[in-house]
């Protein structure tokens, strides 16, 4: 596969510098911390009892079941306007057998920052919403009979809203994008992408059909275009068959004049082992990603925030990168941390040193809205003696918008 640039988008002296363009630019300037909200890793909201398939022994501390659903596992972010955001946890617990009593939802958040001034650094839950098959769009059997999707059924990663208000979500087990009203209820039939599946993916396993894509390496990311129609998947994984492992292809998909067009972008992460966890717009042509490492807390090296412009590549065809936030070195410019003993990430340099931070939302300026995924009860990067938060933080971004 190999990455275009959109017809008539970057040409003669545009283009030429373009090509000839570094991969990574210079460091970026010191990035300041402007707020930070925490909802507790002991967070549940009303349903099922959970966790049921996750054994009996305490795990970080927490002794499964859970009362209810685990509000976590931040993979995704919306502006819901007046100071909320739709916050979009994953599959739930990591894996499709382990996640079976866990409903796909999205969760209405309020956060009130800890800054400078003031504020209580607290996130209130609003409402809910529980994504839903009543109509039978999946023709594969379900996990539930009342027909509420879990994270048994499919692992949503991203989701995006459209001009019409509903809601795309991108998932790993296809990978398939998934097309809901506003209320969560599927409205087609799951949409694969076409020559790729995971091992995840049910037409592929009763067959014996070989995977072309490995588990867990689906649409992590998604981002919307400046039409708020144009849907621009992200695979997190390298594909099966491709001798460059550091390849992380983005696909084009425009509902109702086709589907998939063919176009493609090519990105590439600084190493192997790297996820690419949100790709989200900034402006018409330029996109924010987030780029990690699977590592926590003390040990985590490689967490930043990158700008790409999709008319952009350079002499190899990967989308040139700009570097724009590490989240491992950031000033906490006064804002009140309240570390505790054996905290990690809360001194004179603040850090965000969670093992998946997968959602990032661009505010007014040069602002960054950033949640991390806490993988409730697992993750323990904040603190090695304690499950993660849900932490949200706002940055500063200096020349996030500059040309």
């Amino acid at each position: 596969m190999t990455s275009r640039i959109r017809a008539g988008a970057a040409t003669g002296v545009t283009l030429a510098l373009a090509l000839a363009a570094p991969a990574l630019a210079a460091k970026p300037d010191t990035v300041t911390l402007e707020g930070r909200a925490v909802l507790p890793a002991r967070s549940f909201a009303p349903g099922p009892l959970s966790g049921t398939l996750l054994g009996s022994a305490p795990i970080n501390g927490v002794t499964p079941p859970f009362p209810g659903q685990p509000v976590q596992g931040f993979s995704a972010v919306l502006d819901a306007g007046h100071g909320r955001f739709w916050a979009m946890p994953d599959n739930g617990y990591g894996a499709e057998a382990n996640s079976k009593d866990f409903l796909l939802r999205m969760y209405q958040i309020k956060p009130d920052f800890r800054t400078r001034r003031g504020g209580t650094g607290t996130i209130a839950v609003r409402r809910f919403i529980t994504l839903r098959d009543p109509d039978h769009r999946v023709t594969f059997a379900l996990e539930r009979a009342d027909r509420q999707l879990t994270g048994g059924d499919f692992d949503i990663e991203s989701v995006r809203q459209d001009a019409g208000g509903d809601f795309w979500f991108g998932d790993e087990f296809g990978p398939w994008l998934l097309h809901t009203d506003a209320s969560g209820k599927l409205i087609e039939a799951p949409i694969a992408l076409p020559g790729v599946a995971s091992p995840n993916n049910p037409p592929v396993a009763p067959f014996n059909a070989e995977p072309t894509l490995p588990a867990s390496s689906g649409f992590e990311a998604m981002a919307l275009g400046a039409d708020r129609r144009t849907l621009y998947p992200m695979l997190e994984g390298a594909l099966i068959g491709d001798p460059d492992r550091q390849r992380r292809m983005i696909y084009e998909y425009v509902p109702d004049e086709g589907g998939y067009t063919g176009q493609t972008w090519q990105y590439h992460v600084e190493a192997p082992g790297h996820a690419i966890a949100d790709l989200t717009r900034l402006d018409r042509n330029r996109f924010v990603t987030i780029e990690r490492d699977n590592l926590q807390g003390a040990a985590a090296q490689f967490k930043k925030i990158f700008v790409v412009d999709f008319r952009h590549v350079d002499e190899e065809g990967f989308l040139v990168k700009r570097e724009v936030v590490d989240l491992l070195h950031i000033d906490p410019a006064g804002v009140p941390l309240g570390a505790k003993p054996g905290d990690v990430g809360l001194g004179t340099e603040f850090a965000f040193p969670f093992q998946t931070i997968e959602a990032v939302l661009p505010l007014g300026g040069d602002r960054l809205l950033v949640l991390n995924d806490n993988n409730f009860p697992f993750s323990n990067g904040r603190n090695p003696a304690k499950p993660d938060a849900n932490e949200a933080i706002v940055l500063e971004v200096p020349r996030l918008r500059n040309r």
